[in-house]
């Protein structure tokens, strides 16, 4: 039997202070990548991979996403909104929404643009034994600024470190930042208060002996965080071209 597509879950609620002014009157989501909003861009690829459901959680000018966004018809989606008024971080945010998170979900980071193969990711994490949550990993140059994973050989996390001084640097492969998860997962996030998926809910998962994964990018991909100027004219030029 063919199971149904996941839903997915998209993280919009920062502030993007790093891009100011840009972000002043809208949040970094909603920063425009080829003549549209970045979350469009989101919504678009999400569809293309089956994905109809998604949540947004909000707390950084709301009004500028929900009032673009509506309830996603128009782009062939459903959304549910979820929002913050104290930010709650990465994992925090799962909690609110764990009643619509009850089967596979994908989480992906709002300000994200990327062409990765969703499908494949989401068929591997189907397919590896008990897993409960899979990491897209990608190489690095900068690591200490990142989440590193080391692998066995079946593709099972045993070791994961977010963003370690560089005396602590073992591996350049890294969280990419787009992840599937099972809904059981949500049980390890506190009820409330601040919770990090790198550096609260992975560790405590792996502690538990919880099966998380990780699927490195095959080298076609691009995954392009637009947190700095830098990385946004970067999302820029490539969206330019094509994507």
């Amino acid at each position: 039997m063919t199971k149904s597509a996941p839903k997915a879950v998209i993280l919009a609620a920062g502030e993007g202070t790093r891009l100011r002014p840009l972000t002043l009157d809208r949040p970094k989501p909603m920063l425009p990548v080829a003549g549209r909003p970045l979350l469009e861009h989101t919504l678009a690829w999400l569809r293309d991979h089956g994905i109809t459901q998604v949540a947004i959680n909000l707390h950084y000018r709301p009004e500028a996403i929900r009032d673009t966004l509506g309830d996603g018809h128009r782009f062939g989606v459903a959304i549910t909104y979820s929002y913050e008024p104290v930010l709650r971080g990465t994992a925090g945010a799962l909690k609110p929404l764990q009643a619509f998170l009850d089967e596979t979900f994908v989480i992906v980071y709002g300000d994200v643009l990327t062409n990765l193969d969703l499908s494949r990711l989401i068929a591997f994490h189907r397919a590896a034994p008990g897993a409960q949550m899979t990491l897209s990993l990608y190489r690095v140059p900068n690591p200490t600024e990142k989440g590193l994973v080391d692998l066995d050989e079946a593709g099972r996390v045993r070791r994961f470190v977010e963003k370690p001084p560089p005396d602590q640097v073992f591996t350049d492969l890294a969280s990419a930042g787009v992840i599937v998860a099972e809904p059981g997962i949500l049980d390890a996030i506190p009820m409330d208060g601040f919770d990090d998926i790198g550096h609260n809910l992975v560790p405590r998962l792996l502690a538990a002996g919880t099966p998380i994964y990780g699927w490195p990018l095959p080298e076609d991909t691009y995954l392009i965080d637009i947190g700095s100027p830098e990385q946004y004219a970067q999302a820029q030029k490539l969206a330019a071209s094509g994507e």
